[in-house]
């Protein structure tokens, strides 16, 4: 009775109910002033107020990326193939702008993703048209896995989660937005996935460059509710839903959830995972709050012990990985490619090729700026990541960071030991001048 009472109510009050519900809403009769005889058909009603949001929410996004794409000359998309991406994918792909390159598609490839990814990304260049920019860990091609593990070491991520961050998935993603010259970066985050992203907007301003705009799309989206939309348009989506993963990254500390994995701090028996168009199992898994990353960065920390639950990307500092410099003090005198070699032959002096996001050159910033101190030649600096041909060439360099003499007849020394502090640089250079 209460309920009927309610019906009655409803349309004379609110402004959410369809104007022209589903014929099957009512068994008896769609007149407002009868709903208390009828039979209420809940699951019609669910269904249609489903499908209002989710329109809503669509026409939400696509006028976002309309924003980003019709009033920037350079709007990128860093695609990483999760469920909210393939959305986002769909969604520029209806508008045009991935036949058109209004929006360009970037990927950044770990080295340590699912076997299924980057074959994955092949099949999304050939449904919908278009040929993706991928970035990987400075100096190594794309695809060579061998490469990686010799410059980096295979077990980079267990010795310095950090590090691996910054040289696996922040440098190469900083650098494909500069390589790409971004003007608006559109991405998948959502408010629904958990306390680190709860107060995003559709619209925000990264602190890249001085001003780089951001654009949310699905800001407002709820797992469900991506899902929803992959369901209802057949969109292609990543193979691992099927095995019970609601998001994915890397292969090394990614699980499906539910999971009885021992790196899980919350193991629970059960099943979730999205198969012929929809959720076979217990959805809540997937879709409670803050869910959907839950089987990510399993058994990782970070150097503070806190769990880590954010690759470094998004995170307050990281636009700082691609124009960040060391020894900006003046005592350290730079060098470039076009004066190193004849500035070297004038006179002898001290130069450490270097990156700047390397963990070891940063962690030998202050010894060697004191090394300049005292020193009576000249200690130089020689940017080495972006000329790694010239500086493996004429100095010395396999790895970072290289410190070399140069002696007063032009001839260069390197410096083998890994004691980077002032005295023992020092003994090297008189020994060696």
């Amino acid at each position: 009775m209460k309920l009927s009472l309610a019906l009655v109510l409803l349309p004379l009050t609110s402004a959410f109910l369809p104007t022209a519900p589903s014929t099957s809403f009512l068994t008896k009769s769609s007149s407002p002033l009868s709903m208390s005889a009828t039979q209420f058909d809940q699951e019609t009603y669910i269904k249609d107020s489903k499908e209002m949001r989710l329109k809503h929410l669509e026409e939400q996004a696509m006028y976002a990326l309309k924003i980003s794409c019709e009033n920037y000359d350079n709007a990128v998309f860093p695609n990483a193939m999760i469920a909210g991406d393939v959305v986002i994918t769909h969604l520029l792909d209806r508008l045009g702008y991935l036949k058109s390159g209004k929006a360009k598609i970037m990927v950044v490839d770990t080295f340590h993703l699912f076997d299924e990814t980057m074959p994955f990304l092949k099949s999304l260049e050939d449904h919908y048209g278009f040929k993706a920019e991928v970035f990987c860990a400075e100096g190594v091609q794309v695809g060579d896995k061998a490469g990686y593990d010799a410059k980096y070491g295979a077990d980079l991520w267990k010795e310095d989660i950090e590090q691996y961050d910054k040289v696996c998935k922040v440098e190469p993603f900083q650098r494909g937005l500069k390589t790409l010259q971004t003007d608006c970066m559109i991405n998948g985050r959502t408010r629904w996935q958990g306390f680190e992203r709860a107060y995003i907007d559709q619209f925000e301003n990264a602190p890249i460059g001085g001003g780089l705009a951001k654009c949310n799309p699905l800001a407002y989206w709820t797992l469900e509710d991506t899902f929803d939309y992959i369901a209802k348009y057949q969109v292609p989506h990543h193979p691992l839903h099927a095995k019970g993963y609601p998001s994915h990254g890397d292969a090394k500390d990614t699980i499906p959830i539910p999971s009885m994995d021992e790196r899980n701090k919350d193991p629970q028996e059960g099943e979730c995972k999205f198969v012929d168009w929809k959720i076979v199992g217990d959805k809540t898994f997937w879709f409670d709050y803050a869910s959907e990353r839950k089987g990510r960065f399993v058994g990782l920390a970070n150097k503070d012990g806190s769990t880590k639950t954010e690759c470094g990307i998004h995170v307050a500092g990281a636009e700082k990985t691609f124009d960040r410099d060391l020894w900006e003090s003046g005592d350290v005198k730079e060098l470039t490619i076009d004066n190193a070699i004849e500035t070297t032959k004038q006179a002898p002096g001290v130069v450490v090729v270097y990156a700047p996001w390397c963990q070891f050159c940063q962690g030998m910033e202050e010894e060697y700026t004191a090394l300049a101190k005292e020193l009576d030649v000249p200690v130089y600096k020689l940017r080495g990541d972006e000329e790694r041909d010239f500086v493996q060439k004429n100095f010395n360099t396999q790895s970072f960071p290289t410190i070399n003499v140069v002696d007063k007849s032009g001839n260069i020394k390197k410096y083998e030991s890994e004691k980077r502090d002032v005295k023992s640089m020092k003994e090297f250079v008189t020994a060696n001048l």
